[in-house]
């Protein structure tokens, strides 16, 4: 299906939209417009989100002022060993007064549902995201129900290697998008952080500054984004790429070239472009590959990392054709 590409005025629309997202998230979020830009590009292309970093360095908060600056559903998990899957789901129960079954609806109902510590949970519970993420329904008791859209994951984990964690299947981490640390701040964003929550937390006081019909919209413009063929055909070879190294035994899957695509779409659009830049891809490909890549024997024993292989893969893979291609019947800019 033949999709006509966005207009000039739409395309203006949400990157103003993105644009507004970022700045409320920043008044919490101190000195790291990165971070804040990765995560508004994962809810235009409608993917999900995994922050992983040591406790304490605000990934709990960085979902939060998502949720908080969109004016939607939001449903909170917090993660534990005992966690059942039912409680995220939901659970259908007998009304002994109605003589009918009747279900409760989980936490995952709802368009942003954070997910905090989601690798502290047993791999049973963790897996009854895996058809809510990908396909945005939940088979319970036999029925299915659908999903509100958008439908965003944003959930956070601690390094495996800390106390009381599973590590995330491979089926799981495919079904993310991107994945973010978020890291230490600087001392100058530090102390800004201090200074703006010694009287009181800024969460209480970000108010929503888009609804759900303009993410809904964001996300509309972000799929009719021109991608010109060889663009897309870089990212099948990046994609590639990965599959054929070495130094890794799991490459990247044909969904994460789909969603490596739809992020760059996104990111284009945010920044007011009609068109996708190799740029783009490059500036997405680690954090929207490197989680679902797994290093090789070799590469575990000679020290190298699933990062370092992924930059050497995007450092020997070139553009094919004119991946700068005009649109069709006008000139591109940017």
């Amino acid at each position: 299906m033949v999709h006509a590409l966005p207009t000039r005025e739409e395309i203006d629309d949400v990157a103003e939209t993105a644009a507004a997202i970022r700045a409320a998230m920043e008044t919490v979020i101190s000195g790291r417009p990165d971070l804040v830009r990765l995560t508004v590009t994962v809810l235009m292309a409608e993917g999900h989100l995994l922050v992983e970093d040591v406790p304490g360095v605000g990934k709990t908060t960085l979902a939060k002022a998502l949720a908080r600056s969109v004016d939607c559903t939001v449903g909170r998990i917090q993660f534990t060993p005992d966690l059942l899957p039912t409680d995220l789901t939901g659970v259908t129960i007998y009304r002994a007064e109605l003589h009918e079954f009747e279900f409760r609806p989980g936490p995952v109902f709802a368009n942003v549902v954070i997910g905090d510590e989601i690798n502290r949970a047993s791999p049973k519970t963790q897996s009854a995201l895996l058809e809510c993420m990908q396909e945005a329904q939940t088979t319970v008791d036999g029925t299915t129900y659908a999903l509100p859209r958008p439908f965003l994951v944003v959930a956070t984990q601690n390094p495996v290697e800390m106390e009381g964690t599973y590590a995330l299947p491979e089926a799981q981490r495919d079904r993310f998008m991107a994945r973010l640390s978020v890291g230490y701040p600087s001392r100058e964003a530090e102390v800004e952080m201090l200074e703006r929550q010694e009287a009181a937390d800024p969460l209480g006081h970000l108010e929503p500054v888009a609804g759900i019909a303009h993410v809904q919209r964001m996300i509309d413009v972000s799929r009719r984004l021109y991608a010109a063929p060889s663009v897309k055909q870089y990212v099948v070879d990046l994609a590639d790429g990965t599959r054929n190294d070495p130094m890794l035994r799991l490459g990247a899957s044909p969904r994460a070239a789909i969603q490596l695509l739809r992020a760059a779409k996104a990111f284009a659009a945010a920044a007011g472009r009609d068109h996708v830049l190799p740029d783009d891809v490059q500036e997405l490909a680690e954090p929207v590959l490197a989680h679902r890549l797994l290093p090789s024997t070799e590469a575990r024993l000679s020290g190298h990392s699933v990062a370092d292989t992924l930059r050497a893969v995007v450092g020997r893979t070139r553009v094919t054709g004119t991946a700068r291609d005009a649109l069709p019947g006008r000139r591109a800019t940017g």
